[in-house]
């Protein structure tokens, strides 16, 4: 991989990165969420939307963990928790510039621009894809180091991505980005599966995991 691809790769997988700041909103939220009763249908829907997480332990305990949250209650949830970066719903960033590259201008250079492959790289150790499409920011990344592979795919909405840069300098808006979230149809946000872990991340109605 040329130096200037992995610059490139490394910019634009940040903004992918700081989007999955929405994932840890199950761990956030989990205290204040109810868990779903036993006798509750697992076809139940509503006319919210959740956003679900679910990660599927491969060692010898064998553990699942699903956590489901509706996106109106994080929405209020968060402002109130201030811990550490997370203050008002925002979360503070060292420095908004990467490489001497302002991410904002970057995440408006990727939202006006047409849809297409930004970055392809294939090599023994890994294979790379970053790429917009149909206005969702797109990273593939299976890494091939060893025999036990690892995959990561991540897909996030350009406007969400828009509402979570919309705060002031070196903060993400997560409560924007999750009313952002909330506007958009069922969709499968991210996916892990390694050999340890098979994470999975997505946005439905029903209130209840696969």
């Amino acid at each position: 991989m040329s130096d200037g691809n992995r610059s490139f790769f490394a910019r634009t997988a940040l903004i992918a990165t700081a989007a999955l700041a929405l994932s840890p909103l199950g761990v956030l939220g989990q205290s204040a969420a109810a868990p779903a009763s036993s006798n509750q249908s697992t076809t139940s829907v509503s006319k919210d939307r959740w956003l679900h997480v679910r990660v599927i332990s491969s060692d010898a305990k064998g553990e699942t963990v699903r956590v489901n949250i509706p996106l109106e209650l994080a929405e209020k949830v968060l402002p109130a928790i201030n811990k550490h970066r997370l203050h008002d719903g925002k979360i503070k960033i060292d420095d908004a510039h990467v490489n001497d590259v302002e991410l904002r201008a970057l995440v408006d250079a990727i939202r006006t621009t047409k849809d297409g492959e930004f970055v392809t790289v294939q090599s023994n150790d890994c294979d790379v894809r970053v790429a917009k499409q149909n206005n969702h920011l797109i990273v593939h990344v299976l890494d091939k180091e060893n025999s036990k592979k690892s995959e990561v795919e991540v897909k996030v909405p350009m406007k969400v991505i828009d509402a979570l840069f919309s705060a002031g300098k070196d903060e993400l808006d997560l409560v924007a980005a999750l009313h952002a979230l909330s506007a958009q149809g069922d969709t499968e946000l991210v996916s892990v599966k390694d050999h340890e872990n098979t994470v999975r991340v997505w946005l439905d109605s029903k209130n209840v995991t696969d």
